[in-house]
């Protein structure tokens, strides 16, 4: 309840001590009783008790039922239509406080300073960036322009609707900032995408609140700078600053994004240390994190433990199963799911026809792909035909892929014909892979990875002219193909490697190790496969290229700095490469070393010289 409704109680209160019950109402039912009482008593018509009920209903989400009762009242005060303002500017109808606004005006009451910050919250509501132009000209014209709470109110809607010049002017006429307006602008700059102007800022201010740690966090972690997420993280607690359950949410996807398992165990023990509170959504993305940093095992022990699971959760634990190629178990829990008597929704339907492509289970994904439309009454979307692409594609029905893509009741988008296209690289056929690689870089012209993939396939053909013709069309567009990289965590720090880096600090150490490596699975059979080494270029400088990939890198790294046989976890940016894949593979079986890869794709499990993917990935 709002404070000037708490005064107005207790003076209320005496006159009728029926009105002190107000307080205690939970449901609607309660409250008509008083407000019965009150008729009887004929206290209705007391201005101040009806703003009370007025005030209250509002503060219980009643509007409707508030509205009622406004229309009872002959004239109604500035604290009751600025109630009404109130309620309705976070509501799905914020329309409403204009109209209040309005009806105010030309009852002659005069706007105050908590008129306006409603108001504005209203056109932010709303999403209109003209109406809250109006609205900031309504608080100019009474002179409300210079209050700090009108002014924070709208630094946070110019920003929230996407102009932050005006949020930037008028927080620097802000006279006496507070840690309200200096937390809006940082929110204003990260939602322009500016976080360096936000972290500028955030370094700047005289004072923060756990508010703004969580705004500057979820920002980095949103902008996908996950590393400085963490570095946050634990600059606040150095800071003596306790984190909440919405600070751990960034802290753990940043993790689960950089397949930082030991920063995300470290982060998990802090919730389980300060007792916080493991909703769902905490849970949930517990279970994403340790499912991308491939430790699926610990993803379920967080999922049983997790009250009163949802479809998120079961779909969030599904597609972790399906990026470890375990089909079987995301087809187990799917069911399950079904059992428990939740509905799946659209991306639990891609989780698990995507497991369905990993497995090789075309049976299976076109029978789910028929239920869906069938007994679930889902209109399948592009992703899902995606899914269906890649699941005929991966297992060889490459003219049925071809068939699908064209007979799509839609356009069908890049990532389809992507499919399409790494499918013709897994069996080597070049003709689909022209008409899908030519209607990909007419799709998306500065894409370099379609341009590298169809090229590597004409490679594979002995066709050089067409590779050459490639190579000259991204030399005309500028396309540039960005460079892979690999990251390693050990210690709480995460490595970065990218191909052929000279960066790191032991390098020469490393690139010893890798040459250690290399003379052991060559006695194992390794001879070294060139076939993605892009372009036409001499068979030394492909093997050169080769053994200079970032995973290998990471991997020679890893096993020089870590003993015993615990299992060695890497993610890299790309999709691996066949050569590594091989390799990778042999590794594991001279070293006596499981290595879980994580690749943009999938995760791949090597142990004993094979892999989960079944090398169909």
């Amino acid at each position: 309840m709002s404070g000037f409704s708490n005064l107005v109680l207790r003076k209320l209160e005496l006159k009728n001590p029926k009105l002190s019950l107000l307080e205690s109402c939970t449901t609607l039912s309660h409250l008509k009783i008083i407000h019965a009482h009150l008729i009887r008593a004929h206290t209705i018509f007391d201005v101040f008790a009806a703003s009370c009920l007025i005030s209250i209903s509002i503060d219980k989400n009643l509007l409707d039922y508030a509205a009622q009762v406004f229309y009872q009242i002959q004239n109604p005060n500035l604290f009751i239509y600025n109630s009404f303002i109130r309620g309705f500017s976070g509501s799905k109808d914020p329309d409403k406080s204009f109209h209040f606004y309005v009806q105010s005006k030309r009852n002659g009451l005069v706007p105050d300073n908590l008129t306006y910050p409603f108001l504005v919250k209203a056109c932010t509501q709303k999403g209109s960036l003209d109406m809250g132009i109006q609205a900031h000209g309504q608080i100019i014209r009474h002179g409300f322009d210079n209050d700090v709470y009108v002014q924070n109110s709208l630094v946070t809607m110019y920003s929230t609707l996407g102009d932050i010049k005006s949020a930037s002017y008028v927080f620097r006429r802000i006279s006496c900032l507070d840690v309200v307006s200096w937390t809006s602008m940082v929110a204003g700059y990260i939602k322009s995408g500016d976080v360096t102007s936000a972290r500028k800022l955030f370094d700047k201010m005289p004072e923060k609140n756990l508010v703004t740690w969580s705004v500057m966090i979820s920002g980095y972690a949103k902008s996908s700078f996950f590393d400085k997420a963490i570095e946050l993280y634990f600059l606040l607690q150095s800071e003596g600053v306790h984190a909440n359950e919405t600070v751990m949410v960034s802290v753990i996807a940043s993790c689960a994004h950089l397949g930082a398992l030991e920063l995300g165990e470290r982060a998990h023990d802090y919730i389980l240390r300060n007792k916080m509170t493991v909703n769902l959504i905490l849970g949930t993305a517990l279970v994403d994190m340790y499912a991308r940093c491939g430790s699926i095992d610990k993803a379920i022990w967080v999922f049983d433990q997790l009250p009163g699971r949802d479809a998120l959760s079961w779909t969030t634990l599904i597609a972790g199963f399906a990026m470890h190629g375990y089909a079987e178990k995301a087809l187990e829990y799917f069911s399950r799911m079904e059992k428990a008597g939740l509905t799946p929704r659209e991306i639990t339907f891609t989780a698990v026809l995507s497991a369905c492509s990993h497995g090789g289970l075309v049976e299976r994904g076109l029978e789910l792909f028929e239920s869906m439309k069938r007994d679930y009454r889902i209109e399948p979307r592009l992703e899902h035909y995606g899914c269906m692409v890649d699941l005929l594609g991966r297992a060889g029905k490459l003219a049925e892929a071809e068939k699908f893509v064209n007979e799509m009741p839609m356009k069908p988008n890049a990532p389809i014909w992507g499919a399409l296209l790494g499918a013709c690289r897994i069996h080597k056929n070049s003709e689909i892979a022209e008409r899908a690689g030519k209607t990909l870089i007419e799709l998306k012209p500065e894409h370099s990875g379609y341009y590298v993939l169809l090229s590597n396939i004409y490679a594979r053909t002995n066709k050089w002219e067409n590779v050459e013709n490639i190579r000259q069309m991204m030399k005309e567009r500028g396309v540039v193909k960005p460079p892979g990289y690999t990251l390693f965590e050990m210690d709480g720090k995460v490595h970065k490697f990218t191909i052929g880096d000279k960066t790191h600090p032991e390098i020469q150490q490393i690139e010893r190790m890798w040459e250690e490596i290399l003379g052991k699975i060559r006695l194992a059979g390794y001879t070294g496969n060139n076939d993605d080494a892009l372009f036409d270029i001499d068979e030394e400088e492909k093997e050169s290229n080769i053994h200079r990939h970032s995973e290998k890198l990471a991997i020679a790294y890893a096993i020089m700095r870590t003993k015993g046989h615990d299992p060695i976890r890497i993610v890299k940016n790309l999709r691996v490469c066949e050569d590594c894949h091989t390799a990778t593979k042999l590794i594991s079986k001279v070293y006596e070393r499981e290595l879980i890869v994580r690749d943009r794709n999938r995760f791949h499990h090597f142990k004993g010289g094979a892999c989960s993917c079944m090398d169909y990935w």
